[in-house]
């Protein structure tokens, strides 16, 4: 009887001990991936940095704690070009990627504010994002070059990442032999999608979109129908940026999508809600999204965010498949 005990114990350590086994594996196969919206290092954020300050430093913990982390960069980086006629152009100086790059893998530069300062200055961009080895997709030095999706491997997951713009008007698009952003004419998304799969043998691909209107808390119909027709070509989640505000959330086959994540770095805020964005962090396996989390970030009149734990913000897992609140205790 005692033999047969010890061996009870000794089989109930082995279970046990691939059970563990089994669970960390399930978390070291699981890749996180961060997303923040509007970056512009330009004005007082570019400013902070120039005394060696770090406009991140509040939110710094969350984002080395994602196995990749992406922004969209809502401003040219470059000393050269003369600025558009619009009521806003934003260059920063080429200082700010050091700071940029201790922070985040890969920015998307597929927005309304690349071409601010023309295509050369655009290019020149192009050029210090690669010395400081900091990823891009969204734009590029041709059209072949926009459209073409960067791939992100981590933990054996391949991720492919697209940017689009689409606010109009439709005036800095890549061509063929020209640099720009990457435009989000319906049939060429979906080829990209599905091209990132077939040719590029993604297992999840995630669109980042600049889209819709700005201080609308909704999205348009025109925003709803754009992430159903990607969903449908294979998209695994949807992340929207530009209206400068929090949209709605929703799910579409299981998918989710994230209508606008708000600002994230920027001083040339024009009302209170505007002063308010989200981080969101996904949890991904090779089957797609299997949790998803947001952190609210305040921002302050420098433009630098700042956490507000007592708040509570939009959190989903597959497990239930149902949309929470959540803490928003950094972790």
């Amino acid at each position: 009887m005692k033999n047969f005990k010890l061996v009870h114990h000794i089989l109930a350590a082995i279970v046990l001990s691939a059970s563990a086994t089994g669970t960390a594996m399930a978390q070291d196969n699981s890749v996180s991936i961060l997303f923040a919206g509007d970056v512009v290092l330009d004005g007082k954020p570019g400013k902070i940095i120039a005394e060696g300050k770090d406009p991140f430093f509040a939110f710094a913990r969350l984002f080395k704690n994602a196995d990749i982390r992406i922004v969209n960069l809502e401003c040219v980086v470059a000393t050269t070009g003369d600025a558009a006629d619009k009521n806003f152009t934003f260059r920063a100086h080429p200082r700010t990627l050091a700071t940029l790059k201790q922070h985040v893998d890969a920015v998307s530069i597929a927005n309304n504010h690349s071409g601010d300062f023309g295509r050369a200055a655009f290019q020149e961009m192009l050029g210090l994002l690669d010395q400081q080895q900091i990823k891009r997709f969204g734009g590029g030095n041709n059209l072949r070059e926009a459209h073409t999706p960067l791939i992100i491997e981590k933990k054996g997951l391949r991720i492919a990442l697209l940017g689009y713009n689409e606010y109009m008007p439709r005036s800095f698009e890549a061509e063929a032999q020209a640099a720009g952003v990457a435009w989000s004419e319906d049939e060429q998304v979906v080829l990209d999608i599905r091209q990132a799969r077939q040719q590029y043998h993604a297992d999840l691909v995630i669109p980042f979109m600049h889209w819709g209107w700005e201080n609308d808390k909704l999205a348009v119909n025109r925003q709803r129908q754009l992430a159903r027709l990607m969903i449908d070509a294979g998209a695994d989640a949807i992340i929207g940026g530009h209206p400068h505000v929090i949209q709605d959330v929703e799910h579409y086959k299981g998918k989710p999508i994230i209508y606008s994540l708000g600002n994230f770095i920027m001083d040339e805020l024009d009302n209170e809600p505007q002063t308010r964005g989200w981080v969101i962090r996904l949890q991904l396996d090779k089957k797609g999204v299997t949790a998803w989390d947001t952190r609210l970030a305040k921002i302050d009149m420098d433009g630098v965010p700042h956490p507000v734990p007592e708040a509570s913000t939009a959190c989903w897992s597959r497990k239930d498949g149902q949309l929470k609140q959540c803490s928003n205790a950094l972790d």
